[in-house]
């Protein structure tokens, strides 16, 4: 594939945007990130990136923008000129959603919309992939959910995300825009944030392992979700940007999973029975917690020939065993 070719990725700090970085930077793509201006200085997910001296600044380029900044974006887009954007950026934890409702539709259901303004004026316009969330189906009446299932979210992220899918359409349909949505079911990664339950499970089973904690606070463990692993996903991405048509495609394992299920895989992974570390908290309960979110990806795997590779308990070793390394210096010294 030719070095010229230029993709553009918001977000890029984050899980999927690393994962897509250095995804892209194999396939010869020279890749442009926006980061926040107000984001820390230590980015731990892209830090080996930009550290080697010849990839960044060279293949890899940071740019600082806030979504909300439609004059320095648009310049941003008129001087790289690239024939993708990945449009990750937003804020996509669902719990802090009900706490910062406001800053969520901005950022996210906004932040998408004036990205979408800007690239009807670009000629030609890039292709552009907009990542979007299971959390639009909400309480859905059927499963599993396909890319035709009503949007019903019942949080404030799920509105702001469907907002978002539906103006992507509204786009291609009006405009003419080469524009996507990747309607992503969970997935995660060593990189995942720390205050997401999957990444707090798989930490806290490696800490109590090494003696660094005791206990480990939960709300509900029965809630339930389809689970894969973010690799995979940014791979999907591409592959919708390389379609002759763009489409909406729901990307997904198609297998669902309890809260519980990765306590007992991190915590047997270490060799601990999990029922005696954790202890009920309210507080960490959903306000409105979806049900039955399960994806059917019968579309992209026939479409862009995918399949999620890594099964559920390899996601949560994975996790668990990335902790471990990253602990093992922490452990307390052994008594004489």
């Amino acid at each position: 594939m030719p070095s010229t070719l230029k993709a553009l990725i918001t977000g890029i700090t984050g899980q999927d945007g690393s994962y897509l970085t250095e995804f892209l930077l194999a396939k010869g793509y020279e890749v442009h990130g926006i980061v926040r201006r107000s984001s820390s200085m230590a980015r731990p997910r892209i830090d080996e990136m930009t550290r080697n001296a010849e990839i960044y600044q060279k293949k890899l380029h940071l740019h600082y923008a806030d979504l909300d900044d439609v004059t320095t974006i648009r310049r941003l887009l008129l001087k790289i000129q690239p024939r993708e954007v990945y449009h990750l950026a937003g804020q996509s934890h669902v719990a802090v959603s009900f706490e910062v409702p406001e800053s969520t539709c901005q950022f996210t259901a906004m932040g998408t919309l004036k990205l979408l303004e800007i690239l009807r004026d670009c000629d030609p316009s890039p292709r552009f992939l907009h990542t979007g969330s299971s959390e639009i189906f909400g309480m859905p009446a059927s499963a599993p959910q396909n890319e035709q299932t009503p949007l019903r979210p019942v949080t404030p992220y799920g509105v702001a995300k469907a907002f978002a899918t539906d103006m992507v359409r509204v786009y291609r349909d009006s405009f003419g825009l080469f524009a996507c949505n990747a309607i992503c079911f969970n997935h995660e990664s060593p990189r995942r944030g720390e205050s997401f339950v999957t990444r707090k499970i798989t930490r806290s089973a490696a800490r109590i392992k090494l003696g660094l904690d005791r206990k480990l606070s939960m709300g509900s463990v029965d809630a339930q979700r389809d689970w894969g692993y973010a690799p995979d996903f940014v791979e999907a991405f591409w592959r919708m940007l390389q379609l002759e048509k763009p489409l909406d495609l729901v990307l997904s394992t198609g297998k669902l999973h309890r809260v519980r299920d990765w306590l007992d895989v991190a915590f047997k992974h270490v060799g601990l029975d999990w029922q005696q570390y954790v202890e009920f908290d309210p507080r960490f309960l959903r306000k409105a917690d979806p049900q039955t979110l399960v994806g059917d990806s019968r579309l992209a795997e026939t479409v862009i020939d995918w399949k999620p590779r890594v099964s559920f308990e390899e996601l949560v070793q994975q996790m668990v065993d990335a902790e471990l390394k990253s602990l093992s210096d922490l452990r307390p010294p052994l008594c004489s």
